[in-house]
């Protein structure tokens, strides 16, 4: 720790709600080693000013107006921007957890997590470390066992979502009824239910689809 104390990490928040960052600044704000060096409340706005003003490390919310916290830490990776990043969210379906990591998050906590699971995390991060907690690290497990739904069956899955029968989904995708039963039996395969309305119910549960998007 007291190696730690010597260094300052410089912290970048990105959320829209600005209780949120207005707090986190605060309580950061009193935590030797760090410093809150800005904040931005959309995904587009958090690329556009790291490129200016560095920072060593990113809390990022998942849930923001316009490119979302997967599709920002996407962009941070084709921009070429060196940080370390935390997901800091209210959400932790599996898919939503499995997403982040993949698009290279090297932490995640929930935004109710204690301000003691906060500062480890940042340490433990900025220290060149992954932190996930252990339920957290529990869901990304049973998400990597399952099969990667392809973007067809998700878009099958939201089209169940929605009531629509088979006839109506070949119809909207401009396939055959065949091939749309084709993919509802994968979908229901690689979810491991017995049916569609309990694929549907699955993949809302998991994060695999949102009916409120």
């Amino acid at each position: 720790m007291q190696e730690q104390r010597e260094l300052l990490v410089r912290i970048f928040i990105a959320d829209d709600h600005p209780v949120v960052v207005a707090g986190l600044t605060s309580m950061l704000g009193t935590q030797e080693g760090m410093v809150v060096t800005g904040s931005a409340s959309s995904g587009e706005e958090v690329v556009e000013m790291l490129r200016t003003h560095p920072a060593d490390l990113l809390l990022l919310d998942l849930r923001m107006p316009g490119r979302n916290g997967v599709e920002t830490l996407h962009a941070l990776n084709r921009s070429g921007i060196p940080i370390r990043s935390i997901i800091l969210t209210s959400y932790e379906t599996d898919e939503d957890i499995y997403r982040a990591v993949q698009a290279g998050a090297q932490g995640y906590l929930l935004k109710g997590a204690p301000q003691a699971d906060l500062i480890e995390a940042i340490w433990t991060v900025y220290g060149g470390k992954r932190y996930l907690p252990r339920h957290i690290a529990e869901h990304l497990a049973e998400r990597m066992m399952r099969s990667e739904l392809t973007a067809r069956e998700i878009e099958v899955l939201h089209m169940l979502a929605r009531g629509l029968t088979n006839k109506e989904i070949g119809s909207a995708l401009r396939i055959s009824s065949n091939t749309v039963r084709n993919h509802v039996n994968n979908i229901i395969e690689k979810l491991e239910v017995s049916d569609r309305t309990e694929a549907v119910i699955t993949a809302i549960h998991r994060g695999i689809i949102d009916v409120y998007s």
